[in-house]
């Protein structure tokens, strides 16, 4: 019996799928079985995989650390696995583990920045469909002072690095996407003070609280909360729009920030990855394959998951689980910006997340946000 070893991160829509797989893998491959344990999301968006492959042969990962991994080649090519099923996946969501002249992640979860918003407290606005939501982040303000007159907030998770990807979706939103290499000016400074007034405008129509909130955070907040209303951004976990939740959330494309097009999300979603210390690299990628299969993405769907195959995707019946998430946040995942990859670049999210927090509590001016983000960013680390 071979026993391969994962890390996950700790979420009903990361481990419930993993688990529930794990029995059609051992039936159609009884000489394997995995084990899987558990990080939280802070590990998940910072430790290192190089230190997770030193003790683990499977690892479920975020795509910034492709280019960290490509230089220290602490995990496998998937580049044989994948031959054939380029195409398979939603959006960019392959393309974002291609670093280097390997792909070194296989997407298994999809997911951007989007629009959630409570429809019972919508209804309450006049707003229970969809079609009278925000297409513009000026509606989106219009919107918050609407629901303040009604006792009611916008949210959003501005928690460390949550804050520095709202910023990166809506400078791309704005057609000047943020730097992807460090040899490159970080950001076009006129379209970086238009987002970060956006962001300050947003704020002030929030709860104090939004600087403790991670994506899950908010997802939490506003399923339990009775005064949350709407967000424009957040990392869609479609988990929170099934029948099960007490009050069940709806998505929708990311509001345009220089018109009605819901471009320049920045992609999230997670990918597996195969140690290159792993001593049974055959019986990896057997899981590898077998957790790209529809047939398996489809499980993921019915177990909280949240597939990263086009097929899933284009499901009624998947869709319909999720409270029609898929089908309405479609183009904003195809239209996504990848952001950078470099290897030194998890420093710096490390560190210019909470400078962009800072900013926004009106801790530090925007002047000087911007050149200690410069500073971070020609640094490469």
């Amino acid at each position: 019996m071979i026993t391969l070893r994962g890390i996950t991160w700790q979420h009903r829509r990361a481990v419930d799928p993993l688990q529930a797989t794990l029995k059609d893998f051992v039936d159609s491959r009884p000489d394997i079985t995995v084990e899987w344990a558990t990080r939280p999301l802070a590990g998940f968006e910072f430790q290192p995989v190089d230190e997770l492959a030193r003790r683990y042969d499977l690892i479920i990962f975020d795509h910034p650390f492709v280019g960290q991994i490509a230089a220290r080649r602490c995990l496998a090519p998937l580049d044989d696995v994948v031959a054939g099923a380029e195409r398979c996946f939603v959006g960019p969501s392959l393309a974002t583990y291609r670093y280097g002249g390997a792909i070194w992640g296989l997407p298994v979860d999809a997911a951007c920045q989007v629009a959630v918003a409570r429809p019972d407290l919508m209804a309450r606005l006049d707003r229970e469909s969809p079609a009278t939501w925000p297409e513009t982040w000026d509606q989106v303000l219009s919107l918050g002072e609407q629901a303040g007159r009604a006792g009611l907030k916008l949210a959003i998770g501005l928690e460390g690095v949550h804050s520095l990807m709202t910023f990166f979706t809506l400078m791309a939103g704005l057609g000047e996407p943020c730097a992807v290499e460090p040899g490159l000016p970080f950001c076009d400074r006129a379209a970086a003070r238009r987002a970060l007034g956006l962001l300050r405008a947003l704020v002030r129509l929030c709860p104090p609280e939004v600087f403790s909130w991670s994506s899950i955070g908010l997802h939490e907040a506003m399923a339990a909360a009775d005064d949350l209303v709407y967000c424009p951004a957040v990392y869609c976990y479609a988990t929170y729009a099934e029948a099960d939740r007490r009050r069940p959330l709806r998505f929708h494309d990311l509001p345009g920030v220089a018109d009605r097009s819901p471009a320049g999300s920045t992609i999230g979603g997670t990918g597996l990855g195969v140690s290159a210390s792993c001593p049974h690299p055959e019986a990896a990628f057997a899981y590898a394959r077998f957790l790209m299969a529809p047939s398996a993405q489809a499980a993921f769907a019915r177990h909280h998951g949240q597939p990263a195959r086009v097929e899933c995707w284009d499901d009624p019946t998947i869709d319909a689980r999720f409270g029609g998430c898929f089908s309405a946040t479609r183009a904003t995942l195809d239209l996504c910006w990848t952001r950078p990859r470099y290897a030194g670049y998890l420093t710096f999210q490390a560190k210019a997340g909470p400078l962009v927090e800072r900013h926004l509590r009106g801790d530090l001016t925007e002047t000087v946000l911007l050149d200690q983000l410069q500073a971070l960013h020609a640094a490469g680390t």
